[in-house]
């Protein structure tokens, strides 16, 4: 009975470690192959969706992640306030991105959160491979060593980041990429993997 209850705490410790255990990474990526390699001084970060503070959050994180001597990046919030869900203004936008000199623009958006259930079967034990009586045989498989079945519960955030020039009038795309964080674990730890994976392949672009 003791190997029993060992058996089925590790089992559940496996569960509860599988949740826990979360990732982001890029699912698709997109490099334009006409970016010239320009260098961009001011970047605007925005987060376009999602809760007023979270977006604040996010904003702070990447900004803060991309700054570097020689470029600066500026929280989309600083400049042009928003109460949660009001959509942004373009012309206050645009008047911002001129006023401010701002030459690039990063964007993102949360596409969706969906949730996944896989059912991960249990495992039947028998501690001795032989039985030389019927009475030891019995005495030993009445009390089944096993480990439970359980479901494993995946979340996964896809975000969308755009980075525009703003040469452009309108904005040029100049890089986009999907990313997935599985079972994030708050929205401050997923705001932290997603600004870190974003700058790191902004650097491996070399757009900063």
């Amino acid at each position: 009975m003791r190997r029993q209850a060992v058996l089925i705490l590790l089992a559940v410790l496996a569960a509860l470690t599988s949740l826990d255990a979360g990732s982001t990474k890029f699912v698709f990526t997109w490099m334009n192959p006409n970016y010239s390699g320009a260098h961009f001084k001011n970047i605007l970060v925005l987060g376009i969706n999602g809760k007023v503070e979270n977006r604040a959050e996010f904003e702070d994180r990447l900004s803060a992640a991309i700054t570097r001597p020689g470029i600066a990046a500026i929280p989309s919030y600083s400049l042009i306030p928003r109460p949660n869900s009001t959509p942004l203004d373009m012309t206050q936008l645009r008047d911002v991105v001129r006023g401010q000199n701002i030459d690039a623009i990063v964007a993102t958006r949360l596409i969706k959160v969906k949730t996944s259930v896989t059912e991960i079967p249990g495992q039947v034990y028998t501690p001795y491979p032989y039985y030389n009586t019927f009475y030891g045989y019995y005495g030993t498989i009445y009390p089944v060593v096993y480990s439970p079945d359980y479901l494993r519960v995946e979340r996964t955030a896809q975000i969308e980041t755009n980075f525009y020039s703003t040469a452009n009038p309108d904005g040029e795309l100049i890089w986009t990429g999907t990313s997935d964080t599985v079972d994030p674990r708050s929205p401050r730890k997923a705001i932290d993997a997603v600004s870190k994976l974003i700058v790191q392949q902004l650097e491996m672009e070399k757009i900063i």
